[in-house]
């Protein structure tokens, strides 16, 4: 039977990776997790989980700052896809012959 741990031990847990990598930037999300997974006994996908639950974990991919991220990419999609149209604009029309001069 699956080991249950209450709601406060898998927010700590979830602190814990998140302190581990603002103490380290050069750790990677899957390390961090790993040292914290051995450190309290439970297991790496156990503590992966709990990370990517936005109920548990307030820190990643939740709130206002995530919300802008998110719209950012979209506005920058769209902004690269007008882009990309315009070249292919210019080029087209740069490559028509101009209006000829009456002789």
């Amino acid at each position: 039977m699956p080991k249950q741990f209450d709601v406060e031990f898998k927010q700590r847990a979830v602190r814990l990776v998140n302190d581990r990598l603002a103490a380290d930037k050069t750790m990677s999300l899957t390390k961090a997790i790993g040292v914290i997974a051995k450190k309290l006994g439970v297991a790496y996908e156990t503590v992966r989980r709990w990370y990517h639950d936005p109920a548990l974990n307030q820190d990643h991919e939740d709130g206002p700052l995530a919300e802008e991220v998110k719209r950012l990419r979209r506005e920058n999609a769209e902004l690269r896809q007008v882009n990309e149209l315009l070249k292919a604009a210019s080029a087209f029309f740069a490559s028509e012959p101009g209006p000829r001069a009456r002789k």
